[in-house]
């Protein structure tokens, strides 16, 4: 179990809130907006009301007893940049903050930051891959270069084997794991059949993946 600092209790930080509560997460989240601050009360360990650009403020929570520290301030890019900051000076072991604009990732990542989330631009890419394609069920970018995609299995693949197929060797794609039911199956062999109904998560390069499945 993680101890988290979350910051910033707008819609994506009560949706971070939630999703760290289903996984049984110590959280504090802190936001200068009461309602919101009785919002997520159901969903994490403590909730204060405070102004997280005042040193002071920050000071008294402890910073450097969190593992993490996610600011999710959304509306507000200055209050982001300072939390940011005054995060890193007290201690903070890892900062996660929200960008909404390339440029704005440039400067967390320059005053405090070591990572930066971009939800805008991660849901368009998702948006955008998802609709190009009707097999393409899921999809997660790991870099520039590869990501994993959830794929429905196509007609012409069904009853065939991984090896009869043979896509690592024509398309360079890595088949990682079928899904059915709802329950992922990782055990993938050369003679893992392809059967109607279910999906597969493979890995490769997005030009790889629409020659491979004709998208």
């Amino acid at each position: 179990m993680k101890s988290v600092l979350l910051i910033g209790l707008g819609r994506f930080g009560r949706h971070i809130a939630m999703e760290l509560n289903q996984l049984n997460q110590q959280v504090m989240a802190v936001d200068n907006n009461e309602e919101r601050v009785n919002a997520v009360l159901p969903f994490v360990t403590n909730a204060l009301i405070g102004d997280s650009t005042s040193e002071e403020f920050l000071s008294s929570l402890g910073i450097r007893n969190f593992d993490t520290c996610i600011v999710a301030i959304g509306d507000d890019f200055q209050s982001s940049l300072e939390t940011a900051s005054l995060l890193k000076e007290l201690g903070a072991k890892q900062v996660i903050a929200r960008a909404s604009r390339g440029v704005q990732e440039k400067f967390l990542l320059r005053n405090g930051a070591d990572e930066v989330v971009y939800p805008e631009k991660q849901l368009a890419s998702w948006t955008a891959i998802r609709c190009i394609s009707d097999h393409i069920l899921d999809y997660i970018e790991l870099d520039e270069d590869y990501s994993i995609f959830e794929l429905a299995i196509p007609l012409e693949w069904e009853g065939k084997t991984i090896m009869q197929l043979d896509i690592r060797k024509k398309f360079g794609i890595n088949i990682l794991g079928i899904r059915e039911n709802g329950k992922l199956n990782m055990s993938i062999h050369p003679d893992t059949i392809f059967d109607a109904g279910k999906s597969m998560l493979v890995l490769g390069q997005l030009k790889a993946i629409q020659k491979c499945f004709h998208i």
